[in-house]
């Protein structure tokens, strides 16, 4: 397990692409209560850097949707659309050591699994790059074992497991690989507590953080919720947004499903200082 050596720092980063629902709740639930528990801070930012999904005014709803079920944060929050110059500094650092290339490839050209690494000796002859890749390290350097704290020990190697991934895409936009590693170096982050649906990022993202000088934060990745037809919870599904007019059974909904069990409580305030110790309890000895 990788030991903290610095105070805690956790985050919660939902992309404004609609209000929070019950399954983005979960992982909101999850990470307050665990830098609370750890007496961390607990920092809000805004992932809107696929500027095609953002929703306008959805970043304000999700504020005031944790705000109102009484999850402040401890930082004022950043939007990835105003760290721009950040990640061009970024790339512009792998792009001098050389973990850089150009990728002329489509998604047509490409039939799943591994990138096979087309382009990764030069473009093929009258193609222009589209989009831009990290060059993984080769066989053992590319593997990564790291425990998660739900869901056990982890290993992938990323270079047989993913290929060399994209950083920046063919529109232009940065990749959430990159953005989020990026952030999370910068802001100190020691700790990623998110969903499971995340888990398979986790090891291509330790290698770009070590690539960057970062030390890759210790991970939790929570339990998913699906509806009625077994799809996982989100926007793209059209959850329903989070039920504030009941917000106790709201927060006792998300806290059932992380595996507590339920309890009366009169009042928010009450609430959170019930649930604390009993997250504290089952996950600060990890």
């Amino acid at each position: 397990m990788n030991a903290r050596t610095s105070p805690y720092r956790g985050r919660f980063a939902p992309s404004p692409s609609g209000p929070l629902h019950d399954g983005s709740l979960l992982a909101a639930m999850a990470s307050f209560l665990d830098a609370r528990a750890h007496g961390g801070q607990w920092l809000l930012r805004i992932e809107d850097i696929d500027t095609p999904r953002v929703v306008s005014g959805a970043d304000a709803v999700i504020m005031q949707q944790l705000q109102a079920l009484g999850m402040h944060w401890d930082e004022a929050p950043v939007w990835q659309s105003q760290r721009l110059s950040l990640y061009e500094q970024a790339f512009e650092r792998l792009r001098q050591s050389g973990r850089i290339y150009g990728c002329a490839c489509t998604r047509r050209m490409l039939t799943g699994g591994p990138y096979p690494g087309t382009c990764r000796d030069g473009l093929p002859m009258g193609q222009v790059a589209r989009a831009w890749r990290l060059r993984v390290p080769e066989g053992e350097a590319s593997a990564e074992h790291f425990v998660d704290r739900w869901m056990g020990e982890q290993c992938q190697n990323v270079e047989k497991e993913v290929g060399d991934f994209i950083l920046r895409r063919a529109d232009g936009l940065w990749a959430y690989q990159f953005v989020v590693v990026v952030d999370d170096g910068l802001q100190g982050i020691t700790d990623i507590v998110r969903g499971a649906d995340l888990l398979d990022s986790t090891a291509r993202q330790r290698v770009l953080a070590r690539m960057l000088g970062f030390p890759p934060p210790r991970v939790m990745h929570v339990p998913l919720l699906y509806d009625a037809e077994g799809r996982k919870l989100s926007k793209q599904n059209h959850a329903p947004a989070l039920d504030l007019d009941r917000p106790l059974e709201t927060l006792s909904r998300a806290w059932q499903a992380l595996g507590f069990p339920g309890f009366a409580a009169d009042s928010i305030e009450t609430f959170w200082a019930r649930a604390l110790p009993a997250w504290a309890a089952r996950h600060c000895g990890q």
